[in-house]
């Protein structure tokens, strides 16, 4: 793990053509994220994006995350217009996760308990479809902790044992999820519909196989690759949930908890390799070792703006303490079709 205090000394690496902005490593043994800054007061960032938005495609595909700090970008409404000039489009919210919509298409994160860490993950990759680029703008750190560790997802898959990457590339990974049964959303809410045709129906679209229980509760299986494909560097990525969804990540105190509750088929969430065999837990820890190496976490500043590429980088939140207000927005829907064709 990248300590806090080994990312504070800055190296540049690069002036900008217009000299306008620079290009630096928060360390200049990690090239993950870039930063971009300004190198005069008073830029506009949006109309300096917009007008070099092929040199940002390029350095995001190069490096998997760029941070833009010191442009102090702390509305909602600064946040979204920043937001369009980079993403073609942005994404509507689904309803899939507890989130609320702060303005347009600009949310709040998901909600997670304060205490706790949300793991490492790339976003909605459990779906068919999935953004391909996520934008997070601080409005106010926390008070102690909150950062948003980044971890390459290239890295990942180079550096995963073989045998599991293997078992995992022939096998996928099947995601299970039980609505309705106290904790988390209701199918309801999540597919904005008290229709079960129109629910089944939207199932079907996304790939998504579903079963009705006895009480009406809802419960959902989908396969999907653990693996991606980039449809512009043709790189490899350890592209899934899996660390997300499985009991064995959970803290010792949720776990336990849950299972006191539920039987293993009944957790609100839960995954499998894609045949239905259990994935082993020593396999999950394993896993999750590895993303703890490769994490690269730094100290929110208020108007920074992290961009990621979400095929190339997972991200995680830490827990923390004190209010901490983050703006959301994701862009260019892609789906695992669309690169696999």
């Amino acid at each position: 793990m990248k300590k806090l205090d080994k990312v504070i000394k800055r190296q540049t690496v690069q002036l900008a053509h217009n000299e306008l902005i620079k290009l630096e490593y928060l360390s200049k043994n990690n090239t993950l994220p870039l930063v971009i800054s300004p190198y005069i007061n008073d830029i506009d960032i949006t109309d300096w994006v917009e007008a070099n938005r092929q040199l940002i495609e390029e350095k995001l595909l190069l490096n998997g995350a760029i941070l833009f700090r010191g442009f102090n970008i702390t509305s909602a409404a600064e946040f979204e217009r920043f937001s369009l000039a980079i993403c073609s489009e942005l994404f509507h919210e689904n309803g899939e996760h507890p989130r609320n919509s702060v303005s347009g298409n600009v949310y709040t994160p998901v909600f997670y308990p304060s205490d706790r860490k949300l793991l490492w993950h790339n976003e909605n990759s459990f779906n068919h479809r999935w953004p391909k680029k996520i934008l997070f703008g601080c409005r106010q750190p926390a008070q102690q902790g909150g950062e948003t560790p980044i971890v390459d997802s290239r890295q990942v898959f180079q550096r995963l044992n073989p045998q599991i990457r293997e078992t995992f590339i022939e096998k996928q990974v099947m995601y299970v999820r039980n609505y309705g049964n106290g904790l988390g959303l209701n199918w309801q809410t999540v597919f904005q519909s008290e229709n079960k045709a129109e629910v089944e129906a939207i199932c079907q679209q996304n790939f998504v196989n579903f079963t009705w229980k006895p009480d009406g509760s809802l419960r959902t299986f989908s396969i999907r690759p653990a693996i991606a494909k980039h449809p512009q560097t043709g790189e490899l990525t350890w592209f899934n949930q899996a660390q997300h969804w499985h009991p064995a990540c959970l803290d010792k105190q949720t776990r336990e908890s849950l299972f006191s509750s539920f039987a293993a088929s009944d957790l609100p969430r839960n995954c499998y390799y894609g045949d239905g065999t259990v994935i082993e837990d020593a396999i999950m820890a394993e896993i999750c070792e590895l993303y703890q190496e490769l994490e690269v976490s730094f100290p929110w500043q208020q108007g920074d703006v992290l961009l990621l590429d979400n095929l190339l980088t997972a991200h995680a939140r830490n827990s923390f303490i004190g209010e901490r207000k983050l703006l959301v927005a994701m862009g260019e829907m892609t789906s695992f079709a669309d690169i696999n064709n």
